[in-house]
């Protein structure tokens, strides 16, 4: 008999529906696999190096035989650097043992909404939402109440809209701040109010802060920093995007203390602890990234101004200007398509990969993402070609008019 085995319903919900959001970008990496010039800006994986002076660190932890087990909240020395950054940014105390490393932001997301959330639960999330955040609350069976945030307004977070959307089910607020995709960023007062509320209303307050190294013309400010009582408030990092350490897989948890004991009986449970030298390499990044830190912030806003100064200058399209990351959403409307359709016949027709909007949720259905994790140069021939098709759309729709 052949064999019949069943999968369990955590698999069947991460099925899901195929939404084709990844089409564009699969479809863009076959073509450039089969040895097509095909420019690729529909993935945030930044091309910038990671800093060689934390490459050396890590081998250097290896020859030491650092590749052990280590403690499942992490190595001490990395949770007592993380401590003092936010000692500093915070201005308020800051414990190691409020710490909990994980194998990146991702996962460590994922570690907190399993020990907040039951199947069924509601988590409300602001609108658009980077892509994998679907993902991890099909994994829990929660249910995703998404608010828009005000799209046509800089992407604003409006709070009596939030608030109008906590019910007697809701258990968690995720924010994203700065931003995946829009590189929008909440606002101290906002941040204040918004945790005032939640713990008003006895509901856990997470903010994904992964972008907070990556600000323009003002720094980042912290949920930490803003809320006045800490109770219900949870801060997810990394160092993927910042530093350029997408493959290291390190990431973490800053909040209460309580939580984080069920976090370590999780992580314990699921992953036991991440790698010493990986822990290494990551507090001498933190303890040494001053000016390389710099840097990255200085390219990514050339970057930036570039790519917003040629949209701006390109008929039919418009974008808000990112206050911080390494996206920027571009307006598609102009030419009476959407988003998916946009970024189809963009890499059909002049081999650009961008991604389609409607991955990030229903109001950015008429957008694209596009990414600044690519040279200069690469940028300047990626918006030559979306220029060259634009108009060519433009000039189509006139006729057909």
């Amino acid at each position: 008999m052949p064999f019949s085995g069943r999968f369990s319903a955590l698999a069947e919900r991460l099925d899901g529906k195929p939404s084709g959001v990844w089409a564009v970008h699969d479809r863009a990496c076959a073509l450039q696999a089969a040895g097509e010039e095909v420019y690729l800006l529909s993935v945030g994986d930044p091309d910038l190096p990671t800093l060689p002076s934390t490459i050396d660190h890590a081998v250097e932890s290896l020859r030491e035989g650092r590749t052990h087990y280590a403690p499942g909240s992490g190595e001490r020395n990395l949770r007592e650097v993380i401590a003092a950054i936010e000692e500093r940014s915070a201005g308020r105390p800051c414990s190691p043992d409020d710490i909990i490393v994980f194998p990146g932001a991702t996962n460590a997301i994922y570690g907190v909404m399993s020990c907040l959330l039951d199947a069924g639960d509601e988590v409300i999330v602001a609108e658009p939402m980077y892509v994998g955040y679907r993902g991890i609350f099909a994994a829990l069976g929660a249910k995703v109440v998404p608010v828009a945030l005000e799209v046509s307004n800089g992407f604003f977070l409006n709070l009596e809209r939030l608030s109008a959307a906590i019910t007697d089910r809701t258990r968690v607020v995720f924010i994203n701040t700065p931003g995946n995709p829009a590189g929008n960023m909440i606002p101290a007062d906002q941040l204040r109010a918004l945790a005032d509320l939640c713990l008003r209303r006895d509901i856990w307050l997470a903010s994904d802060e992964v972008y907070s190294m990556i600000t323009f013309e003002d720094r980042h400010v912290s949920l930490r920093t803003a809320a006045e009582r800490l109770e219900n408030v949870i801060v997810i990092d990394g160092l993927s995007k910042s530093h350029a350490m997408t493959g290291w897989r390190l990431g973490w948890v800053v909040t209460h203390q309580e939580l984080i004991e069920h976090l370590l009986h999780f992580s314990s449970a699921t992953i036991f602890g991440c790698s010493q030298f990986v822990q290494d390499a990551a507090a001498f990044a933190l303890q040494n990234d001053e000016e390389y830190m710099a840097e990255v912030r200085s390219e990514y806003k050339e970057r930036r101004d570039f790519v917003c100064d040629r949209i701006a200058s390109t008929p039919l399209l418009d974008c808000a200007t990112p206050d911080a990351g390494m996206f920027v959403m571009v307006d598609v409307s102009g030419l009476n398509t959407d988003g998916m359709r946009f970024a189809e016949n963009l890499l059909e027709e002049q081999r650009v990969s961008v991604l389609p909007g409607e991955g990030f949720g229903r109001s950015t259905r008429d957008y694209v993402r596009l990414s600044l994790a690519q040279p200069l140069s690469c940028l300047e021939e990626s918006m030559n070609r979306i220029e060259r098709f634009v108009i060519a759309r433009g000039v189509d729709a006139a006729g057909a008019s």
